[in-house]
């Protein structure tokens, strides 16, 4: 029997050239990755205004809209931090097929985990940018107290105090917020992104 009687829908289905057509962009996921404090998400903010303005669509993933949704039942074990990250690309993998430039902001402390991040959402598209802002400052700018707790021994396997992190070997491009403004930060990533999401002129 003919798949094609049985499913004609798939004949049917729009393709992402459609989509990202329409938009007049083309999908990419920004990943930040860095630090607890380092201004993956303020940065992330910023450059999500800043494309918006040029008229460019793009959806923020990060712990806010991640860990209270999709991800509200995992915790931090090393087997929840592999399904937390392999949801967000799944997820960020069906954003980017839609034409919409997708950033997330999340600290992956891992080349392993950034690597399968990669590999769900697709190399192509994957852009991955390393706040590599120094610990001394991000402890500095913890307003939620977790170094201190960290540094007590009230918050286990925290990444840079008793966890470690793995710095990116090849990010696209790395920032340290302690040295740049978000504006200049912001401006070396649009740099390193228009060329690569502008369709027809747009932006």
């Amino acid at each position: 029997m003919n798949d094609n009687h049985i499913y004609p829908i798939f004949d049917r289905m729009l393709g992402r050239a459609d989509k990202e057509r329409l938009l007049g962009q083309r999908g990419a996921m920004i990943w930040f990755t860095g630090l607890s404090g380092s201004g993956k998400s303020t940065v992330a903010i910023a450059l999500e205004r800043e494309l918006q303005r040029r008229g460019l669509v793009c959806r923020i993933l990060d712990g806010d809209n991640i860990r209270t949704g999709i991800n509200a039942g995992l915790g931090f074990s090393a087997e929840d931090r592999v399904e937390n990250i392999r949801r967000i690309a799944e997820v960020g993998r069906l954003f980017v097929d839609t034409g919409i430039i997708t950033i997330a902001a999340f600290v992956s402390p891992t080349n392993e985990l950034r690597e399968l991040a990669s590999r769900i959402i697709g190399p192509n598209d994957f852009i991955e940018i390393y706040v590599d802002t120094p610990l001394e400052v991000c402890e500095q700018r913890d307003v939620k107290g977790l170094y201190a707790k960290a540094r007590r021994g009230e918050v286990k396997e925290f990444t840079g105090i008793s966890a470690p992190f793995e710095a990116p070997e090849n990010p696209a491009l790395r920032l340290d917020t302690s040295r740049l403004p978000v504006g200049e930060s912001v401006g070396r990533l649009l740099e390193l992104i228009l060329p690569r999401v502008t369709l027809n002129g747009k932006a």
